[in-house]
């Protein structure tokens, strides 16, 4: 138990610090070989890696579309229609972003308007190096599909002789997505940024990961004119703001959910009762003992803290200032403080609204921003997938009067050409009458 005001500053800036981000330099110089092999040497690089990665001894690159149409012949129809529900809830939600374009006369004669555009090439990234993640498949591709973007590429890795899980190919397929490539980690991002032989070129990637996939994703983003990237979302994180009448066995659960992603991922606990973490702590350690992935969720129970705090409105910007990916509130009453929120990337409410809802199969997207970057980003939507461009069309008299405006800013800026531009028409039009 980490008593908050009990610490100096220091000791608090490091209980909030996330496990990974000491081992940035490292992992950027090992992704930065990756991205140079796969610049240079292509499907042959990938395959190199899938042998000294992933074990592979016969490694693949693409996926047969005979292998996804069949996918969904090997699963039970209970997965079959959880993964139809989650994907129908998701488009539901995300099809209500659909934009707008805006047309708007600004003055007489002066039209502007805004338009929206699907990305032409989106490439999905989606975790499975130590688990199967089709709500991953999921929670892109539907918004791919619905921006009706023209290339889509999913990446994702296997291993060893295992095939990849039928249930992300099924995915997949109510997604439409047709190109899919048995490739992960930093790899996988640089294929889809320079293009292989086999892997077409993106203009954007999406999809979280480990630290690797993160990185390459920012180096790719930084140094390929033109390419973008969703956000910086690595490892899982969670925090829970609990009050003293909340149920330990609920936050207990709802922090193993996401211990359990991976060793780098981070759990916290804020709560003004000693005795609800004390408990807290005895469901974690019996609930852990039954996880089929003990091992890897006790290693990131290791990075994490269940801290005490002085009240609910402490916990809140002791939250602010972590910025969580995931934020849930076992509060007896949760609406007075949801105007406290502040950098969380998704939030859940009461004590019946575990993460596990939004990972699969709520509506909402599970693809957020983690590190802290929920200040500056957002949670993935069906924006993402578009680009905004606008159109302006000016009229004669439009121009001749708002020239009033242009000609004089024009001057004060001291750019003669620019006021060239509308006085070489105005004298045109002069010279009509």
């Amino acid at each position: 138990m980490f008593r908050w005001n009990e610490e100096n500053q220091q000791a608090q800036q490091a209980v909030l610090t996330r496990p990974a981000v000491t081992a940035s330099k490292e992992v950027e110089a090992i992704c930065i070989d990756i991205l140079n092999a796969v610049k240079t040497q292509g499907d042959a690089a990938l395959l190199k890696m899938a042998k000294e990665f992933d074990k592979r001894e016969t490694p693949r690159l693409l996926v047969p579309v005979e292998e996804i149409n069949q996918a969904e012949q090997l699963l039970s129809n209970e997965l079959k229609a959880a993964i139809e529900t989650a994907y129908a809830n998701v488009k539901r939600f995300h099809q209500a972003q659909l934009p707008k374009d805006i047309k708007l006369t600004t003055q007489p004669g002066v039209l502007c308007e805004l338009k929206y555009q699907a990305i032409e090439a989106v490439g999905i990234y989606v975790p499975g190096g130590s688990a199967p993640l089709p709500s991953s498949v999921i929670m892109q591709g539907v918004l791919a599909q619905l921006s009706g973007a023209q290339t889509v590429v999913l990446t994702t890795p296997v291993k060893a002789d295992e095939t990849i899980n039928p249930a992300i190919l099924y995915a997949a397929k109510l997604c439409g997505i047709k190109t899919i490539v048995e490739s992960g980690g930093a790899g996988a991002i640089a294929a889809m940024a320079y293009g292989t032989e086999s892997v077409p070129k993106v203009n954007k990637i999406f999809g979280p990961g480990n630290s690797f996939v993160t990185m390459a994703k920012q180096l790719v983003a930084q140094t390929i004119p033109g390419m973008a990237i969703d956000m910086p979302a690595g490892p899982s994180e969670v925090l829970v703001i609990a009050d003293e009448r909340a149920n330990p066995e609920f936050i207990a659960a709802d922090l193993l959910s996401q211990a359990e992603h991976g060793a780098d991922s981070q759990v916290i606990l804020l709560c003004n009762s000693e005795r609800i973490i004390e408990k807290t702590q005895q469901a974690l350690t019996e609930q852990l003992a039954k996880l089929s992935r003990k091992d890897t969720a006790e290693q990131a129970l290791a990075n994490s803290s269940l801290i005490l705090v002085d009240s609910v409105e402490q916990a809140f910007a002791v939250s602010a200032q972590y910025g969580p990916e995931h934020l849930i509130l076992q509060l007896a009453d949760a609406q007075p403080y949801l105007n406290l929120v502040k950098n969380a990337g998704s939030v859940f409410v009461g004590d019946y609204t575990p993460e596990s809802a939004g990972d699969y199969a709520s509506g909402t997207n599970h693809v957020l921003p983690t590190y802290g970057y929920s200040a500056t980003y957002s949670s993935l939507n069906l924006l993402d997938f578009f680009r905004t461009y606008t159109v302006q069309t000016i009229s004669k008299n439009g121009l001749r009067e708002l020239s009033k405006a242009i000609l004089p800013l024009a001057a004060a800026e001291g750019l003669d050409a620019h006021a060239n531009a509308v006085s070489i028409r105005l004298e045109a039009m002069n010279n009509e009458r």
